[in-house]
């Protein structure tokens, strides 16, 4: 008997005027199972995922988390909730070194008010969490870089150890392995892998990269002109002929 959903999205909708972004979206997410939501682009990923993050108030529908209706609760809220999103652009602090950056999300996840720089900066406890995630992640030969100095990749590993250090229990990962070079995505890749294997987080991820989705992902979504075109293994969204014909001829191997 499977475990009830972490997340349960149900007929969930977003209009712009009069067009639809969202068209009645239904899907659930399991704990601890890797899921990726794919389509062209403006299938309505992003919408989707603003709606589940809060930065959007949905049109109709209802979205569940944990089995508490969460739906049109704003993002702060979601956040101390235990949901975390990254996104396509990078987010950190370029002129903070790596480890300042984690202190300061250990600080903001505290709740630790108006003065989080001063206590992130002289907390020898929250200097030794943000060094220990650094080493769970495999980050700390990077911890005292200045952030925006860091390659690409680099950048996107450290906003995942961001992040991490809210204490999510679901991570939506947009386009996660955006602009990266193949061995950036390769450490991308085996880092997500090796977090849902061992890990606490359940993690929900759009992609272009179909290597990437395949490579991770247990169940795959798959949107087009907003609605739900299709679910299931990735052996059955690679054999499915609606995703074949809805990808106009893009590669879904």
């Amino acid at each position: 008997m499977r475990p009830p959903p972490l997340l349960d999205v149900r007929d969930l909708r977003r209009n712009f005027g009069s067009f639809a972004a969202v068209d009645g979206v239904t899907l659930s997410v399991q704990p601890g199972e890797v899921t990726a939501l794919i389509g062209a682009n403006g299938a309505g990923k992003t919408t989707f995922y603003n709606l589940i993050s809060g930065r959007l108030r949905p049109t109709g529908g209802s979205i569940f988390y944990r089995g508490r209706d969460i739906t049109g609760t704003p993002p702060h809220s979601i956040t101390r909730m235990g949901i975390a999103r990254s996104f396509q652009i990078t987010n950190i602090f370029d002129q903070l070194r790596v480890i300042e950056n984690v202190q300061v999300a250990l600080v903001i996840r505290q709740g630790k008010g108006t003065r989080w720089w001063r206590r992130a900066a002289r907390d020898e406890d929250l200097r030794l969490q943000a060094g220990e995630l650094l080493e769970r992640l495999g980050l700390s030969g990077l911890a005292m870089a200045r952030a925006g100095t860091l390659s690409h990749g680099d950048k996107r590993l450290v906003e995942l150890a961001i992040v991490l250090a809210t204490d999510p229990q679901l991570v939506l990962l947009d386009e996660p392995t955006a602009g990266m070079t193949p061995e950036e995505t390769h450490a991308v890749v085996d880092l997500i892998a090796r977090l849902a294997e061992t890990g606490p987080q359940t993690f929900f991820l759009t992609e272009h990269d179909m290597d990437v989705v395949f490579g991770l992902a247990r169940r795959v979504f798959v949107m087009h002109r907003g609605r739900l075109l299709a679910e299931g293994s990735p052996d059955e969204i690679r054999a499915n002929p609606e995703v074949r014909n809805a990808y106009l001829g893009e590669e879904v191997y």
